[in-house]
Order: C-alpha cells, then sequence, then structure tokens
C-alpha cells in the first residue's frame, strides 16, 4: 500500500471519530459515504492482485469480522433528536469497541498469514470500510425508527 493511501485511510477515520466523538447533527452523506470510499480504494487495490482461494476465503472471513464489529460499535452509539433532527454520537464504549476490533483485526490478519493467505491480499480499507457498513446500517435501522429527520449538510455547520 502506498504511502498516498495509507494517509488518506489515516486521515478518513481520524474526521470520522473526531467528529462523532463530540456529537454532530447525522447527516446521510457522512455515515453512508465513508464506507463506501474505504470499499472502493480496498477494492481497487486487490482488482491489481491475483487472489488465490485462500486469499478470498480469508477476505470474507476479515470482511464479515469488519460488518459484525461495526454492528456492535453502532450499539455503544447514541443516536437522538436535538434541533428536529437527528444527531449522533461516539462514547467512552465505541472507542474501546474501535481499539479490540483493531486488536482482534491484527490477529485474524497474523493468523491468515500463517494460514496460507497472501499478505499482499490483505485489505485494511475493505476492513474498515465492512466495518463502517456495518456501523451505517445499524445507524439506518435506528434513525428510521426514530421518526426523526436527517440534519441537511448546512446544519452541521451550527455551534455546537
Amino acid at each position: 500500500m502506498d504511502v498516498l493511501k495509507i494517509l488518506l485511510i489515516v486521515g478518513l477515520i481520524g474526521y470520522v471519530v473526531a467528529g462523532r466523538m463530540r456529537g454532530r447533527p447525522l447527516i446521510a452523506k457522512d455515515v453512508y459515504v465513508p464506507p463506501v470510499v474505504m470499499v472502493a480504494i480496498g477494492a481497487h487495490g486487490l482488482l491489481q492482485r491475483h487472489l488465490s482461494p485462500a486469499d478470498l476465503g480469508w477476505l470474507v472471513v476479515t470482511i464479515a469480522l469488519g460488518v459484525l464489529f461495526g454492528v456492535i460499535r453502532a450499539a455503544t452509539t447514541i443516536v437522538y433528536a436535538r434541533e428536529g433532527v437527528l444527531w449522533h454520537r461516539y462514547t467512552w464504549k465505541t472507542l474501546v469497541v474501535w481499539a479490540v476490533t483493531l486488536a482482534i483485526s491484527v490477529g485474524v490478519g497474523v493468523l491468515a498469514v500463517a494460514a496460507g493467505m497472501h499478505a499482499e491480499a490483505r485489505s485494511m480499507p475493505l476492513s474498515i470500510g465492512a466495518g463502517l457498513l456495518g456501523e451505517a446500517l445499524v445507524i439506518l435501522l435506528r434513525s428510521r425508527t426514530a421518526g426523526v429527520p436527517y440534519a441537511e449538510p448546512e446544519t452541521s455547520r451550527r455551534p455546537l
């Protein structure tokens, strides 16, 4: 993975986590675009590789774990109504889940490589995107039951 992709990934994760820790209006594009971007970056990297059956099998495992951890992470967040729109905030439990997810993901990656997956076939952006996708799906379900609309993009520029 080249330096530009690493910087892009770190920047995107930092942007998402920092904004969500503060609490902010829930804007649909902020929830649903980052997973798509991360999955696209990861898929693009994998399309340039020849993947073995072992690689594909472990990719399925890591993607499934990413989605599962995203669902668990979303369960630790708060979705609430404020100023007539939905708001969303991470909690300290969310950060714990992020840390545990990272540790388990590293462990699974080491196990996968030891079991025959090529190290080049591991896709951190794809795994992170899968996690954000799992989180987004839970937020979608929670927001639908709230009966309150998403915020418009300009709403997010108001002072907290």
